[in-house]
């Protein structure tokens, strides 16, 4: 696979550090991978849009799966994984993600985390929906993600760790052999307009999170606005099921018309046992399926969402008063203050819910050691597609991915040093290292280079990003048919028209900044979405399509790939069976 030659528009960098690997993101599966790597002896950098621990990982709520529990095996955890992913996972990631998990989750213990744990000291564990045994381990009650970001922000600053924070990723730089040579990046520093630099390294690794922020209404913070996915599209990588978008049943209602991030109601508070209902009192789930309420996430988001539709209702409820005070004190004490921050006790009051774009399953498609389909270049966490969630992610499932995917890249990474298949560091022009106890990276005061290069892909305003989330909420949201997806494409296509002809016939583009990049990667991801939930004629796992409302194992039991063209048209293709093909560079090992 070879780089398309796009790149977004931006001044030429104008400071320069070098390292054997850069890391992209600073959830779990970020400063896990870098953690490891530093362990190796690789100099590492790590690179993150806003501060160390704001990323989407501090806001996962319920857990952790993984087979802790007495009773509890690696094969029941994949037969519960298989289910949920609906025909799709790629069985060999899943028994990788169940069987290496639980060692995993200890190693993480062991770097500081502290799970809540039960009367005789052993992890107190919890169930979701989805799940057949209670394996969801969780910290402070409901503030899992919290309490492990904090453990590994602790643990790389203890370390040393090399950290550039407040910085948007730009895109990815290679050799001439096509191989990957690092990342250019802006620092948004004190009221500068160019912090554009570079971080030269041989090895790459993407954890940049989701894009929930292509949608209107999500769970994810700001920063999620698909800049991962977005650079591997642009560096020629293959991206892969990005039509399987999760959105959460649970999500604190706020009024029809509330846009951004929205409170979680994790789904740990269906696992102990509050019940869904209508505006009637009636659980409406009781019939639908086994488990209830505690189904796939996939089964409960339309359960709801027919209801909704049934009774002309924008929102269910989640009743939990019968918890009493006492355990919505302790067990969900997060969940407890935001829902009273917006005028709602759950002690003495159902709390109103409805779905909210939630995770992607889908991402930049990877090998099980995390390689992708550009040399040097991997991805874990959210970003990725690993083939563990297959069509609808098993609850809890995603920081366990994160965990164990990352370890293994920097084995991979590491192994790839120690027989030469990864170069060596070379420093970078005028390198810039900076002091000072934390080490961290800022951008030298050289006045800005003119670039060598004419910038060949267009920048859309700011303003689209707001266009973007009503066309891909109206079009592609929960519920999805050939008519609103065509109407989605249609003006999708005319944004990026638009941008592109204006910069054809009078090379005007938007001015480079953080707001017209993140628009920007937002429209290459949401033109890929759609793209893919057009081609994709069925219902499965969380993707709906009204019009084709059964699941089709004869001709949909596959995989659906994009790559964008240097043309910046897309090319999508589908796999022949569930299982991944084999990325390039695996290919050449055998």
């Amino acid at each position: 696979m070879t780089s398309t030659g796009i790149r977004l528009h931006a001044p030429a960098p104008g400071w320069s550090i070098s390292a054997d690997v850069v890391v992209v993101g600073s959830g779990v599966a970020g400063l896990t991978a870098a953690l490891r790597c530093e362990a190796e002896g690789l100099t590492t950098v790590v690179v993150t849009k806003a501060r160390l621990d704001d990323g989407s990982t501090r806001w996962a709520q319920g857990g952790i799966a993984a087979a802790l529990g007495e009773g509890d095996t690696p094969e029941q955890h994949l037969n519960d994984t298989l289910v949920a992913g609906a025909g799709l996972c790629d069985e060999e990631a899943v028994r990788i993600l169940v069987t290496e998990g639980p060692d995993a989750v200890r190693r993480l213990i062991s770097t500081g985390a502290a799970f809540d744990t039960d009367d005789e000291g052993g992890i107190q564990l919890t169930r979701e929906g989805g799940h057949h045994r209670r394996r969801i381990a969780h910290a402070g009650g409901d503030a899992t993600g919290a309490e492990i970001s904090r453990a590994l922000v602790e643990a790389v600053r203890a370390r040393g760790l090399r950290t550039i924070e407040n910085a948007l990723v730009l895109d990815l730089l290679s050799d001439a052999d096509g191989r990957t040579a690092g990342v250019t990046l802006h620092v948004m520093g004190e009221g500068q307009h160019d912090g554009v630099g570079a971080v030269h390294a041989p090895a790459v690794v993407l954890a940049t999170g989701g894009m929930g922020q292509v949608f209107s209404a999500t769970t994810n913070p700001s920063v999620s606005t698909g800049d991962g996915v977005a650079l591997a599209l642009r560096a020629g990588a293959e991206v892969s099921d990005l039509e399987f978008v999760q959105f959460h049943p649970t999500v604190l209602f706020l009024g029809p018309d509330a846009e951004g991030q929205q409170p979680l109601v994790s789904e740990a508070v269906r696992g102990e046992g509050a019940h869904l209902v209508d505006g009637d009192g009636v659980r409406f789930m009781v019939g639908q399926h086994e488990l209830a309420e505690l189904a796939p996430r996939d089964i409960v988001a339309k359960g709801i969402t027919r209801r909704m539709h049934e009774q002309g209702a924008d929102h269910m409820f989640l009743d939990a008063r019968h918890f009493g005070a006492d355990m919505w004190e302790h067990r969900f004490p997060t969940i407890l203050a935001a829902c009273r921050a917006h005028g709602i006790d759950p002690v003495t009051e159902p709390v109103p819910v409805a779905p909210a774009a939630h995770y992607a399953s889908g991402g930049v498609r990877t090998d099980s050691h995390g390689r992708t389909t550009v040399p040097g270049l991997y991805a874990c966490g959210e970003v990725a597609c690993t083939g563990v969630h297959g069509a609808n992610r098993l609850a809890s499932n995603s920081l366990l991915e994160g965990l164990v995917y990352a370890e293994r890249i920097a084995a991979d990474i590491a192994a790839g040093r120690a027989d030469g298949g990864l170069p060596a560091r070379v420093p970078a022009p005028a390198e810039q290292r900076p002091e000072g106890p934390e080490r961290s990276a800022q951008p030298s005061q050289r006045p800005e280079q003119p670039s060598e290069q004419r910038p060949e892909h267009p920048l859309l305003g700011a303003e689209a990003r707001f266009a973007i989330q009503r066309i891909m909420t109206d079009g592609a949201g929960v519920l999805r048919s050939a008519d609103s997806l065509e109407k989605a494409a249609d003006h999708l296509q005319r944004l990026h028209a638009e941008a592109r002809d204006a910069l054809a016939e009078n090379g005007k583009t938007a001015e480079p900044g953080v707001d017209t990049w993140e628009a920007t990667n937002l429209l290459c991801v949401a033109r890929v979405l759609v793209a893919a939930a057009r081609l994709r004629e069925e219902t499965r796992g969380c993707h709906w399509r009204e019009d084709h409302a059964d699941r089709d194992d004869t001709d949909w039991r596959r995989h659906i790939v994009v790559r964008l063209n240097p043309d910046r048209t897309l090319a999508v293709r589908t796999t022949d069976t569930a299982d991944f093909p084999p990325t390039r560079q695996h290919q050449q090992e055998q």
